[in-house]
Protein backbone atom coordinates (compact mmCIF):
# COMPACT_ATOMS: atom_id res chain seq x y z
CA UNK A 1 0.00 0.00 0.00
CA UNK A 2 1.40 2.90 -0.87
CA UNK A 3 2.07 5.73 1.87
CA UNK A 4 3.54 9.01 2.88
CA UNK A 5 3.98 10.26 6.21
CA UNK A 6 4.40 13.27 7.10
CA UNK A 7 7.88 14.21 8.40
CA UNK A 8 8.97 17.32 10.48
CA UNK A 9 12.42 18.40 9.86
CA UNK A 10 14.39 20.51 13.05
CA UNK A 11 17.30 22.67 12.20
CA UNK A 12 20.50 20.72 13.57
CA UNK A 13 20.88 23.45 16.45
CA UNK A 14 17.75 22.22 18.08
CA UNK A 15 19.46 18.82 18.34
CA UNK A 16 21.22 19.92 21.35
CA UNK A 17 18.43 21.07 23.46
CA UNK A 18 16.67 19.11 26.35
CA UNK A 19 14.16 16.43 24.73
CA UNK A 20 11.30 18.55 26.92
CA UNK A 21 12.03 21.58 24.16
CA UNK A 22 10.98 19.30 20.98
CA UNK A 23 7.21 19.50 20.41
CA UNK A 24 6.72 16.87 17.51
CA UNK A 25 3.22 17.31 15.67
CA UNK A 26 0.68 14.00 16.64
CA UNK A 27 1.24 11.53 14.82
CA UNK A 28 -1.10 10.53 11.71
CA UNK A 29 -3.19 7.60 12.34
CA UNK A 30 -4.18 5.27 9.24
CA UNK A 31 -7.55 3.38 9.51
CA UNK A 32 -8.79 0.99 6.88
CA UNK A 33 -12.71 1.87 5.76
CA UNK A 34 -13.55 -1.55 5.18
CA UNK A 35 -12.72 -4.27 7.57
CA UNK A 36 -12.37 -7.12 4.74
CA UNK A 37 -12.54 -6.21 0.62
CA UNK A 38 -14.51 -2.62 -0.20
CA UNK A 39 -17.91 -3.92 -1.30
CA UNK A 40 -17.84 -5.26 -5.03
CA UNK A 41 -14.41 -5.58 -5.28
CA UNK A 42 -12.81 -7.97 -6.85
CA UNK A 43 -8.32 -7.53 -6.72
CA UNK A 44 -8.06 -6.53 -10.27
CA UNK A 45 -7.03 -2.93 -10.44
CA UNK A 46 -3.61 -3.65 -10.02
CA UNK A 47 -0.74 -1.85 -7.77
CA UNK A 48 -1.51 1.12 -5.91
CA UNK A 49 1.54 3.86 -7.28
CA UNK A 50 2.16 7.15 -8.06
CA UNK A 51 1.00 7.54 -11.74
CA UNK A 52 2.71 10.64 -12.17
CA UNK A 53 4.63 11.16 -15.89
CA UNK A 54 7.70 13.74 -16.08
CA UNK A 55 5.60 15.64 -18.36
CA UNK A 56 2.69 16.00 -15.66
CA UNK A 57 1.79 20.19 -14.50
CA UNK A 58 3.71 20.95 -11.55
CA UNK A 59 1.26 23.80 -9.21
CA UNK A 60 3.07 26.31 -7.72
CA UNK A 61 6.40 25.23 -8.83
CA UNK A 62 6.19 22.12 -7.30
CA UNK A 63 5.57 18.10 -8.30
CA UNK A 64 1.93 16.18 -7.59
CA UNK A 65 1.95 13.12 -6.26
CA UNK A 66 -0.82 11.35 -8.63
CA UNK A 67 -1.85 8.31 -6.79
CA UNK A 68 -4.04 5.72 -8.76
CA UNK A 69 -5.29 2.06 -8.67
CA UNK A 70 -6.29 2.35 -5.54
CA UNK A 71 -8.55 -0.39 -4.04
CA UNK A 72 -7.90 -0.57 -0.06
CA UNK A 73 -9.41 2.61 0.81
CA UNK A 74 -8.32 4.44 4.29
CA UNK A 75 -8.76 7.75 6.34
CA UNK A 76 -5.70 8.95 7.58
CA UNK A 77 -6.14 10.69 10.91
CA UNK A 78 -3.98 14.42 11.24
CA UNK A 79 -4.85 15.46 14.60
CA UNK A 80 -5.29 19.08 15.10
CA UNK A 81 -2.28 20.09 17.42
CA UNK A 82 -3.82 20.56 21.49
CA UNK A 83 -3.30 23.78 21.95
CA UNK A 84 -5.64 24.81 19.13
CA UNK A 85 -8.37 21.84 19.04
CA UNK A 86 -11.84 22.91 18.38
CA UNK A 87 -13.19 19.57 17.64
CA UNK A 88 -13.88 19.81 14.74
CA UNK A 89 -12.73 17.57 11.97
CA UNK A 90 -13.12 17.57 7.82
CA UNK A 91 -12.84 14.50 5.49
CA UNK A 92 -10.62 15.58 2.93
CA UNK A 93 -11.54 14.31 -0.63
CA UNK A 94 -8.70 15.15 -3.39
CA UNK A 95 -9.63 15.44 -6.40
CA UNK A 96 -8.27 13.89 -9.90
CA UNK A 97 -10.66 13.17 -12.68
CA UNK A 98 -11.90 9.49 -10.56
CA UNK A 99 -9.16 8.59 -11.95
CA UNK A 100 -6.46 8.97 -9.65
CA UNK A 101 -5.63 11.25 -6.46
CA UNK A 102 -3.89 14.65 -6.03
CA UNK A 103 -2.64 12.84 -2.91
CA UNK A 104 -0.11 15.71 -1.55
CA UNK A 105 -1.85 19.31 -3.42
CA UNK A 106 -5.64 18.53 -2.71
CA UNK A 107 -4.57 15.83 0.40
CA UNK A 108 -2.06 16.04 2.73
CA UNK A 109 -1.13 19.98 1.93
CA UNK A 110 -4.90 20.72 2.98
CA UNK A 111 -4.47 18.40 6.40
CA UNK A 112 -1.45 20.32 7.33
CA UNK A 113 -3.68 23.38 6.54
CA UNK A 114 -6.47 22.53 8.47
CA UNK A 115 -4.25 21.82 11.76
CA UNK A 116 -2.71 25.53 11.29
CA UNK A 117 -6.55 26.71 12.16
CA UNK A 118 -7.10 23.59 15.16
CA UNK A 119 -8.85 21.14 12.52
CA UNK A 120 -8.47 17.85 12.81
CA UNK A 121 -8.01 16.74 8.87
CA UNK A 122 -9.09 13.54 8.00
CA UNK A 123 -7.35 12.34 4.38
CA UNK A 124 -9.54 9.90 2.29
CA UNK A 125 -8.31 7.24 0.08
CA UNK A 126 -10.93 6.77 -1.93
CA UNK A 127 -11.27 4.10 -4.62
CA UNK A 128 -10.12 4.97 -8.00
CA UNK A 129 -10.27 4.57 -10.70
CA UNK A 130 -13.99 4.47 -11.92
CA UNK A 131 -15.22 0.79 -11.50
CA UNK A 132 -15.94 -0.67 -14.71
CA UNK A 133 -19.95 -1.03 -14.99
CA UNK A 134 -20.62 1.63 -12.28
CA UNK A 135 -21.09 5.32 -12.38
CA UNK A 136 -18.03 7.28 -11.68
CA UNK A 137 -18.09 7.73 -8.09
CA UNK A 138 -20.35 4.91 -7.10
CA UNK A 139 -17.35 3.17 -5.32
CA UNK A 140 -16.09 6.51 -3.73
CA UNK A 141 -19.29 7.61 -2.46
CA UNK A 142 -19.34 4.20 -0.52
CA UNK A 143 -15.96 4.98 0.62
CA UNK A 144 -16.87 8.62 1.96
CA UNK A 145 -20.51 7.83 3.13
CA UNK A 146 -18.38 4.87 5.51
CA UNK A 147 -15.89 7.48 6.02
CA UNK A 148 -17.77 10.21 7.77
CA UNK A 149 -19.88 7.83 9.44
CA UNK A 150 -16.41 6.19 11.32
CA UNK A 151 -15.03 9.39 12.06
CA UNK A 152 -18.80 10.80 14.12
CA UNK A 153 -18.65 7.35 15.52
CA UNK A 154 -14.95 7.49 17.05
CA UNK A 155 -15.49 11.17 18.08
CA UNK A 156 -14.96 10.11 21.78
CA UNK A 157 -11.99 8.62 20.95
CA UNK A 158 -10.42 11.48 18.76
CA UNK A 159 -11.51 14.13 20.84
CA UNK A 160 -13.65 15.19 18.34
CA UNK A 161 -17.41 17.16 18.50
CA UNK A 162 -19.43 14.78 16.40
CA UNK A 163 -21.70 17.62 15.37
CA UNK A 164 -18.69 19.33 13.65
CA UNK A 165 -17.63 16.89 11.29
CA UNK A 166 -17.40 18.19 7.34
CA UNK A 167 -16.02 17.14 4.02
CA UNK A 168 -14.02 19.54 1.82
CA UNK A 169 -13.00 17.91 -1.64
CA UNK A 170 -11.09 19.52 -4.68
CA UNK A 171 -12.91 19.25 -8.41
CA UNK A 172 -13.71 15.46 -8.84
CA UNK A 173 -13.48 15.30 -5.08
CA UNK A 174 -15.49 18.50 -4.55
CA UNK A 175 -18.14 16.09 -6.55
CA UNK A 176 -17.57 13.86 -4.35
CA UNK A 177 -18.18 15.67 -0.85
CA UNK A 178 -21.27 17.45 -2.58
CA UNK A 179 -22.75 14.00 -3.22
CA UNK A 180 -21.67 12.63 0.28
CA UNK A 181 -23.96 16.48 1.68
CA UNK A 182 -27.13 15.36 -0.86
CA UNK A 183 -27.11 11.26 -0.48
CA UNK A 184 -26.84 10.62 3.51
CA UNK A 185 -30.69 8.92 4.27
CA UNK A 186 -29.42 5.47 3.17
CA UNK A 187 -26.00 3.84 3.09
CA UNK A 188 -25.10 2.76 -0.73
CA UNK A 189 -23.73 -0.67 0.41
CA UNK A 190 -25.13 -3.22 2.96
CA UNK A 191 -24.85 -2.21 6.21
CA UNK A 192 -21.32 -3.20 7.78
CA UNK A 193 -21.25 -2.41 11.44
CA UNK A 194 -22.15 0.02 14.27
CA UNK A 195 -20.11 3.07 12.23
CA UNK A 196 -23.14 2.41 9.91
CA UNK A 197 -25.94 3.45 12.32
CA UNK A 198 -24.09 6.59 12.92
CA UNK A 199 -25.08 9.35 10.27
CA UNK A 200 -22.54 10.08 7.63
CA UNK A 201 -24.24 13.59 6.90
CA UNK A 202 -21.53 16.47 6.99
CA UNK A 203 -22.05 19.08 9.56
CA UNK A 204 -20.95 21.50 6.69
CA UNK A 205 -19.29 21.24 3.13
CA UNK A 206 -16.49 23.23 1.73
CA UNK A 207 -16.26 22.52 -2.22
CA UNK A 208 -13.50 24.11 -4.40
CA UNK A 209 -13.16 24.35 -7.80
CA UNK A 210 -15.83 21.72 -8.09
CA UNK A 211 -16.62 19.47 -10.85
CA UNK A 212 -19.89 17.97 -12.50
CA UNK A 213 -22.37 19.39 -10.54
CA UNK A 214 -24.39 19.67 -13.27
CA UNK A 215 -25.50 17.92 -16.05
CA UNK A 216 -24.15 17.08 -19.19
CA UNK A 217 -22.61 20.09 -20.79
CA UNK A 218 -24.96 20.85 -24.41
CA UNK A 219 -23.20 24.81 -24.73
CA UNK A 220 -21.28 23.62 -27.82
CA UNK A 221 -24.27 22.16 -29.31
CA UNK A 222 -26.96 25.15 -28.57
CA UNK A 223 -25.92 28.42 -27.25
CA UNK A 224 -29.02 28.98 -25.24
CA UNK A 225 -28.47 25.87 -23.38
CA UNK A 226 -28.73 26.37 -19.46
CA UNK A 227 -27.09 23.82 -17.06
CA UNK A 228 -29.27 21.88 -14.84
CA UNK A 229 -27.57 20.33 -11.69
CA UNK A 230 -26.24 16.76 -11.77
CA UNK A 231 -29.55 14.07 -10.76
CA UNK A 232 -27.05 12.54 -8.63
CA UNK A 233 -27.60 15.25 -6.52
CA UNK A 234 -30.74 16.26 -5.07
CA UNK A 235 -30.34 19.39 -2.80
CA UNK A 236 -33.25 19.71 0.04
CA UNK A 237 -33.02 21.94 3.09
CA UNK A 238 -31.21 19.41 5.36
CA UNK A 239 -28.73 19.92 2.72
CA UNK A 240 -25.63 21.18 5.03
CA UNK A 241 -23.98 24.56 4.69
CA UNK A 242 -21.62 24.64 2.13
CA UNK A 243 -18.69 26.97 1.07
CA UNK A 244 -17.85 27.29 -2.46
CA UNK A 245 -15.13 28.72 -4.64
CA UNK A 246 -14.01 28.57 -8.29
CA UNK A 247 -12.28 31.03 -10.83
CA UNK A 248 -14.09 32.06 -13.99
CA UNK A 249 -11.49 31.26 -16.38
CA UNK A 250 -11.71 27.33 -14.81
CA UNK A 251 -11.71 24.89 -18.10
CA UNK A 252 -14.05 22.93 -15.80
CA UNK A 253 -16.22 25.90 -15.94
CA UNK A 254 -17.84 27.96 -13.18
CA UNK A 255 -21.02 27.15 -13.88
CA UNK A 256 -20.43 24.19 -11.53
CA UNK A 257 -20.31 26.94 -8.66
CA UNK A 258 -22.85 29.11 -9.44
CA UNK A 259 -25.62 26.66 -10.45
CA UNK A 260 -24.91 24.45 -7.20
CA UNK A 261 -25.08 27.54 -5.77
CA UNK A 262 -28.32 28.66 -6.95
CA UNK A 263 -30.12 25.55 -6.20
CA UNK A 264 -28.88 25.63 -2.84
CA UNK A 265 -30.45 29.30 -2.53
CA UNK A 266 -33.64 28.13 -3.86
CA UNK A 267 -33.62 25.29 -1.10
CA UNK A 268 -33.04 27.65 1.78
CA UNK A 269 -29.32 26.12 2.56
CA UNK A 270 -27.29 28.89 4.07
CA UNK A 271 -23.98 28.88 1.41
CA UNK A 272 -21.10 30.97 0.56
CA UNK A 273 -20.04 31.45 -3.08
CA UNK A 274 -16.63 33.08 -4.45
CA UNK A 275 -15.67 33.66 -7.72
CA UNK A 276 -12.52 35.20 -9.11
CA UNK A 277 -11.84 36.23 -12.44
CA UNK A 278 -8.86 34.00 -12.86
CA UNK A 279 -6.62 31.49 -11.72
CA UNK A 280 -7.81 28.10 -13.38
CA UNK A 281 -8.07 24.59 -12.01
CA UNK A 282 -5.73 22.72 -9.73
CA UNK A 283 -3.66 24.88 -7.72
CA UNK A 284 -5.12 23.45 -4.18
CA UNK A 285 -3.35 26.03 -1.92
CA UNK A 286 -0.47 26.73 -3.56
CA UNK A 287 0.06 30.17 -4.86
CA UNK A 288 -0.19 30.99 -8.42
CA UNK A 289 -0.13 34.71 -8.30
CA UNK A 290 -4.00 35.00 -8.49
CA UNK A 291 -6.63 36.20 -5.86
CA UNK A 292 -8.36 32.85 -6.12
CA UNK A 293 -5.45 31.07 -3.83
CA UNK A 294 -6.38 33.17 -0.92
CA UNK A 295 -9.38 30.49 -0.51
CA UNK A 296 -8.21 29.23 2.86
CA UNK A 297 -8.54 32.76 4.07
CA UNK A 298 -12.43 32.94 3.34
CA UNK A 299 -12.72 29.34 4.05
CA UNK A 300 -11.69 29.26 7.71
CA UNK A 301 -13.89 32.89 8.20
CA UNK A 302 -16.97 31.10 7.24
CA UNK A 303 -15.53 28.31 9.39
CA UNK A 304 -15.06 30.63 12.43
CA UNK A 305 -18.99 32.22 11.34
CA UNK A 306 -20.59 28.88 11.90
CA UNK A 307 -18.77 28.42 15.40
CA UNK A 308 -17.22 25.31 14.11
CA UNK A 309 -13.45 26.80 14.88
CA UNK A 310 -13.98 27.50 18.73
CA UNK A 311 -12.00 26.01 21.36
CA UNK A 312 -13.23 23.62 23.25
CA UNK A 313 -13.07 23.60 26.77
Amino acid sequence: MFTLPRVTLFPLLLLSLPTPLLHADPAPTVVNLWPGAAPGEKGDIGEEKDLSKPTDGTPGGKPVIRLGNVSQPTITIYPAPADKASGAAVVVCPGGGYNILAWDLEGTEICDWLNSIGVTGVLLKYRVPKRTGLEKHTAALQDVQRAVGIVRSRAQDWHLNPARIGVLGFSAGGHLAAAVSNNYVERTYPHVDAADDTSCRPDFAVLIYPAYLTANDQREKNATWLPSIAADLPITAKTPPTFIVMAEDDPVHVENALFYALALKNAKVPLELHVYPSGGHGYGLRPNGHAVTTWPQRAGEWLGKLGMLEKQP
